[in-house]
């Protein structure tokens, strides 16, 4: 449990005591049933270094299907024993002992004869000890940046207000959809979207489609931004500094079903970065230390390059080779104009359609994300699949293989099984059908990004640097470093990541070196 650690002993489970930290850290054969242990096992003796786990339940059934991302002990006995227990008490440690002991042979026995059988002993188990190691350090922030920080935004929420009232004409609670859809549709007359059970729709995307009928619209969209930014990340920060004046996140490497990790209490991963208020966040989480700075790498459009790699089309494939802005090209083929000719419009629409492709997207939506007709959206992605052949025969055979199969794999063997595709409403199939043309490509970024962080932190310890990765969010990871490392970290950064696998087209991760983590992006 979560002070204390117990194993099995001649059939029953005994409670470790005398000198548990040195039994456990000679152990090389424990096999847990959660990938917890090395947290808890930091959490209790400070340090985790040297410390191995030669099997771990929870992740390894994560692996054979990502989709088992809420495990628990009896979830496990009724998928590989076909034995049901219920519920498992938390003080029933004798069971899960004993349940451990049974599903170890049956999940070995599995993941041993899987694709994913590497990706689970070299990238899933080794990572959990680089994870818990990453929560221990922690990041350092400036509490007194974040609390004045907090003021400067407390007055923009006040200053947006008061903008929000007189052009309302009233004063009225703007968090409340019921007041706000009152005052937009009925007072200001607004055109109105759908209407719910209590009252006008004012979500975000209805509020985007109604920009240009008032000036009121980008007011209330910037107090929701700033409002969200003080409550979620300012009041939620300040809540989560510890003594040590570090923010330690806890990382979840088995809660997605794309493979990819989480982040929470707090969530690090979600700090909003495409507006210069979000990015600001990123000023006060810093270097501890007055000689250390901080390296930040992540991986440039690592999806779509896995999608050339992928599909095989070598008109993508030859765009990434010759060093150009995929975008800028994209458009330049699609609109018959020169690179010199591609408007910034042009280029977006041309992003649009190639992350959009990678997701499954129809005509429909990419004409409400361009703000353009269906038949200019349609006309696009016909030009698009004209440019790129061997992109949509590939979509349409991972669609195809997932109808027969009922799961998708990523290049290194983790599965993803997609019930929706036996769904009987058509709505649901076509979910599963874009999740079926997604899941690879990013469940595969996850895979590499995985291998490099346990790449990057074994070199680290290998050569005995004082360097230690600390975070990774989706692509990125970032090292503290001393002054005299940080050169050679960065180098060895950008390094690690472009060379953990070798495909059709490089992986691009360029470093940056900075006092706080807004400098070093």
């Amino acid at each position: 449990d979560e002070n204390d650690f117990y194993a099995l002993h001649q059939n029953k489970a005994v409670k470790l005591s005398g000198d548990v930290e040195k039994f456990l850290r000679e152990n090389e054969h424990v096999i847990s049933h959660s990938d917890g242990y090395f947290h808890a096992f930091a959490e209790k003796f400070g340090d985790i270094h040297g410390l191995r786990v030669r099997f771990d339940l929870f992740l390894s059934a994560y692996v054979l299907d990502s989709q088992n991302t809420k495990l628990s002990l009896s979830a496990l006995a009724l998928i590989f024993l076909k034995e049901n227990y219920g519920p498992l008490a938390a003080s029933d440690q004798n069971l899960a002992l004993h349940l451990t002991k049974k599903l170890y042979p049956v999940l070995k026995e599995k993941i041993d004869s899987d694709p994913s059988k590497d990706l689970y002993y070299e990238t899933e188990l080794p990572l959990a000890y680089t994870l818990a190691k990453m929560e221990q350090k922690g990041f350092a922030v400036s509490r007194e940046g974040i609390e004045d920080y907090g003021e400067k935004l407390k007055e923009i929420i006040r200053v947006l207000g008061d903008e929000i009232y007189a052009l309302a004409g009233e004063e009225f609670l703007i968090s409340s959809p019921k007041q706000l859809g009152k005052i937009l549709f009925e007072k200001l007359s607004l055109p109105a979207g759908k209407k719910t059970k209590t009252g006008y729709a004012t979500d975000a995307e209805t509020l985007g489609k109604l920009r240009f009928h008032s000036p009121i619209i980008d007011l209330i969209l910037n107090w929701r931004a700033a409002s969200k930014l003080y409550s979620t990340y300012v009041e939620g920060m300040l809540k989560e500094i510890r003594e040590d004046g570090r923010i330690h996140t806890h990382f979840n490497q088995r809660l997605t079903a794309t493979g990819r990790l989480s982040s929470t209490e707090p969530n690090l991963q979600n700090i909003p970065v495409k507006t210069e208020m979000g990015r600001e966040m990123r000023r006060f989480f810093t270097a501890g230390g007055e000689n250390n700075l901080l390296i930040d790498a992540d991986y440039s459009q690592i999806e779509l390059r896995l999608l050339a790699h992928m599909s095989g089309d070598e008109t993508m494939q030859k765009f990434f080779l010759d060093g150009r802005d995929i975008h800028t090209k994209t458009a330049s083929e699609i609109f018959h104009v020169t690179l010199e000719e591609v408007t910034p419009e042009m280029r977006k629409s041309a992003k649009a359609v190639n992350f959009g492709i990678v997701y499954g997207i129809g005509e429909y939506s990419l004409s409400q994300d361009l703000g353009v007709p269906m038949r200019v959206a349609k006309e696009y992605i016909e030009k698009y699949f004209a440019l790129f052949p061997n992109i949509r025969s590939y979509l349409d055979s991972v669609k195809k293989d997932a109808h027969e199969t009922g799961f998708v794999t990523t290049l290194f063997g983790r599965k993803r099984f997609i019930p929706e595709l036996k769904a009987p409403k058509k709505q649901l199939v076509a979910f599963g059908e874009r999740v079926a043309m997604n899941a690879p490509i990013q469940g595969t970024a996850a895979d590499i990004i995985k291998m490099a962080m346990v790449r990057v932190d074994k070199r680290l310890e290998k050569e005995n640097l004082k360097s230690v990765l600390i975070l990774q969010v989706h692509d990125e990871l970032i090292i503290e470093s001393p002054e005299e490392e940080a050169e050679y970290v960065s180098k060895l950064l950008s390094e690690e990541m472009e060379n953990v696998v070798n495909f059709a087209v490089p992986l691009i991760a360029e470093s940056q070196i900075g006092k706080t983590w807004y400098d070093a992006k």
